[in-house]
């Protein structure tokens, strides 16, 4: 990598998305690696890094991520104890800790299920050594702190200096809580000195306590003496102390030993887990830019399709649609200051680092990368006065090595090319450095203000002209880019619109030459009529999206109407069946009773118990083969009535095959209903004339005459053997209860049955009042199981 390439990286500020990285590896090593990335030149490999960035990611938004705490660099300690070398108790424990992380990275992968990817081969690789983790932890409390139970060996030590201890102890405890010592001690308590147990002794009282002086305090007058009696004691407690540390020097020798012998394998697995760290920081790096991998290309240019710059707030960021090297190899962006330019050119080099660099990009689908050799930058103002150098000469310092580095391999970008100098100048200058980087073969990208630059790009072949656009009402850029349309300067638009008089403005043109006026005006057409034809493009997107969304629901609707309807035939099929069979259940059940009537006949035949029971089986399988067929019959057209249909008249609805009376006719031409209890509006073209209001009132009148001539007859062959007055009022039911117990006695029923429904209880309690005045009534009861409950009461007649 040369050194133009290097400062051109930082020159697009890869180091600071690098940093971004970084801070989302976990452990110092793999941070430092991410901060080191450089982007790869060769395809394979860029792939290869894309790859596994993909994969990553993919474990990531299913698992999570896996854990990398513990994960530190332990070469050095594994070195040393593999030259014998005894390590300390931090040391190991660092050891367990990568240990413990390879573990649990290697079950991290073991819980996944799926297709093989290219990290597998990673996370198979782990020696996850559970033994030697666990025997350190086990031996190692903390840095500190070693296990009574480490060995053995270590145990008994311990256990015997407990002992010592406490026998060193309860001696000098009787020394402090003697009378007899009471004014020879300064304090009486125990202490250690050189870790031997002492007591503080009055300096004046030192004879009177034989023993061995160990210390003397600041200010002379305490020692603290070890009396004689406890010496044997601390000598067998120290004694002991130096067979402990030698016992766990031992242990720690040993417990190195085990390390140094899986040296390799533990530093493989550090290696391993270091790459994945960077691999998984890179994936939750694409998560928090919504980036995606781009299409990588040996050659064949770029295409960003709504590209961001990653260092730009995402939610903010203006993007845009750039492309170079496809259809031309050379890109002139122009525009006002501020409004873009260089930001574009960063944005198109860093997305192509980035993904050199594994590195998924801010920027929709369906967008590609070239992997270059080297991208060459020469951005920003490299003016230097230690140098002596100019804005212009720093830039053209850059231009010489950038054109003597440039090849068919490069991505050359050019900021304010050809500026700091004279305008005609300058602009030749930089036609002749875009015409010699095109002939070397580079892709090429260009901001400038020469409007010749504009006419260059508009009358050589591939080179395209683009621009930031600039929004003049407001004063401020847009962000976005334009390609295939040079941009203007729009100073004298600015400077009116800040107030400047016209006169001024209009000096300023007469300067200008002919021809700049006639281009000027020229971009002035081409932007108005791109926003024309954009506005047009927009309208188009509109309704096509539109008509895509009608389109969508409709076949949506339509999906659901198949379903309703699938799920209304199975129901109906279903509820069908049902029917017949409650039909069945119930002609079983009332020719069970016909059967007991039968046989409970005395006197006189029951004909009129038979009859109704009879007729109820015949409706009910009549109801049941109805519904059994109901789907399979044609929908027959509804005739046109021969007259309109007026208020009395009889009308069927088809779809149910009911007939309704016509209540009244509504305003609007609808019809008010009743069916039975149900009353209901409905259309006059939804229904059939079964009836006039004429006819219904001439058959009132002949049935009228015909009970006349036998009423007693007539009114018993109509009693039946059920009476429901569900729906009614209270007071409605009263005449209606005992007009049927009356037809029920002249009809010589035994037994009726009056269905009032559950309900509040309110229309049961009444029909039981009026049972009990009606002398007629030898008993009732309510329903049993099978007969309604307490919906229904079942009355015995005398």
């Amino acid at each position: 990598m040369t050194e133009l390439f290097e400062k051109s990286i930082r020159t697009l500020e890869l180091p600071a998305v690098l940093e971004m990285l970084a801070q989302r590896a976990v452990s110092e090593a793999a941070k430092e690696r991410c901060r080191k990335l450089t982007p790869s030149t060769e395809v394979e490999a860029v792939l290869r890094l894309l790859a596994e960035t993909d994969a990553a990611k993919d474990r990531l938004g299913l698992y999570g991520s896996p854990s990398f705490s513990g994960v530190k660099d332990v070469s050095a300690s594994l070195s040393r104890a593999d030259h014998g070398g005894m390590l300390n108790t931090r040391e190991l424990l660092d050891i367990a800790a990568l240990l413990t992380a390879s573990r649990r990275v290697a079950e991290y992968d073991a819980e996944r299920q799926g297709e093989a990817t290219v990290l597998d081969q990673m996370f198979s690789s782990l020696h996850a050594n559970r033994f030697l983790e666990e025997k350190i932890h086990a031996t190692i409390l903390d840095e500190d702190t070693i296990a009574d139970n480490a060995t053995s060996e270590l145990a008994d030590i311990r256990r015997k200096m407990r002992i010592a201890a406490t026998k060193g102890r309860q001696i000098l405890q009787r020394i402090i809580s003697s009378p007899s010592y009471a004014k020879v001690l300064q304090e009486a308590l125990i202490t250690q000195r050189d870790g031997r147990f002492v007591v503080p002794v009055k300096a004046e009282c030192k004879g009177s306590l034989p023993g061995l002086v160990h210390d003397i305090s600041s200010s002379g007058a305490t020692l603290f003496v070890e009396p004689m009696g406890v010496v044997q004691a601390n000598n067998e407690l120290k004694e002991l102390q130096a067979r402990e540390e030698k016992e766990i020097d031992r242990i720690l020798r040993t417990l190195s030993a085990d390390c140094a012998d899986q040296m390799n394998n533990i530093l493989w697995d550090y290696d391993i887990l270091v790459h994945l760290d960077v691999i998984f920081a890179r994936a939750q790096l694409s998560y928090a830019l919504n980036a995606s991998r781009p299409e990588v290309r040996k050659r064949g240019g770029v295409v960003l399709r709504k590209a961001r710059h990653p260092l730009l707030d995402q939610a903010k960021a203006v993007p845009i649609t750039v492309s170079l090297g496809d259809t031309f190899d050379t890109l002139v962006i122009t525009g006002p200051n501020t409004g873009g330019k260089t930001v574009t050119l960063k944005t198109l080099g860093l997305l192509c680092l980035m993904a050199q660099c594994g590195l998924h990009i801010p920027a929709d689908d369906g967008s590609a990368v070239q992997v270059f050799e080297r991208v060459l930058a020469d951005v920003g103002d490299e003016q230097s006065i230690e140098q002596s150098l100019s804005t212009f000469s720093a830039h053209m310092s850059n231009t010489v090595e950038i054109l003597r580095q440039a090849d068919e391999k490069s991505l050359i970008l050019f900021d304010e090319l050809g500026a700091g100098t004279d305008p005609i100048e300058g602009a030749a200058l930089a036609i002749a450095i875009i015409q010699h980087a095109r002939g070397k073969g580079a892709l090429t990208a260009a901001t400038t203000h020469y409007a010749e630059l504009k006419t260059f790009a508009m009358t050589t072949a591939d080179v395209e002209n683009a621009s930031c656009e600039f929004d003049v009402a407001t004063l401020r850029p847009t962000y976005r880019l334009l390609i295939g349309i040079p941009g203007k300067s729009n100073a004298f638009a600015i400077a009116s619109r800040l107030g400047l008089d016209e006169s001024v403005i209009e000096a300023a043109k007469e300067q200008m030459d002919s021809e700049s006026v006639r281009f000027e005006d020229v971009l002035t057409q081409l932007e108005e009529k791109r926003q024309r034809l954009e506005k047009a493009q927009g309208e188009a997107d509109r309704l096509w999206r539109q008509r895509e969304d009608d389109a969508r629901k409709a076949r949506t609707f339509r999906e659901q109407m198949e379903r309703a309807k699938d799920n209304a035939r199975s129901k109906g099929e279903a509820e069908a069946r049902r029917i017949v069979r409650d039909a069945q259940q119930k002609a079983e059940e009332i020719f069970a009773e016909l059967d007991q009537l039968r046989r409970q006949q005395q006197k006189a035949a029951n004909f009129q118990a038979i009859n109704d029971a009879r007729t109820a089986v015949r409706h009910s399988l009549k109801e049941a083969e109805d519904a059994l067929h109901l789907h399979d019959e044609p929908t027959e057209p509804i005739p046109v009535p021969s007259r309109p249909i007026r208020e009395g008249d009889l009308v069927e609805l088809p779809g149910v095959r009911m007939v309704a009376t016509v209540l009244h006719v509504n305003d609007d031409g609808t019809l008010y209903l009743q069916a039975g209890k149900m009353k209901m509006t409905t259309k006059s073209t939804q229904v059939r004339l079964v009836e006039a209001a004429e006819e219904i009132e001439k058959k009132k009148k002949q049935q009228s005459a015909r009970t006349s001539t036998g009423p007693a007859v007539r009114l018993a062959s109509r009693a039946s053997s059920e009476l429901d007055i569900r729906g009614m009022e209270t007071l409605e039911c009263e005449s209606v209860v005992e007009n049927y117990l009356d037809a029920a006695v002249m009809a010589k029923l035994n037994t009726v049955t009056i269905i009032h429904g559950k309900g509040t209880g309110a229309l049961r309690k009444k029909v039981h009042e009026l049972l009990k005045r009606n002398k007629a009534v030898k008993s009732f009861r309510l329903g049993r199981y099978g007969e309604g409950e307490a919906g229904v009461t079942v009355v015995e007649l005398r």
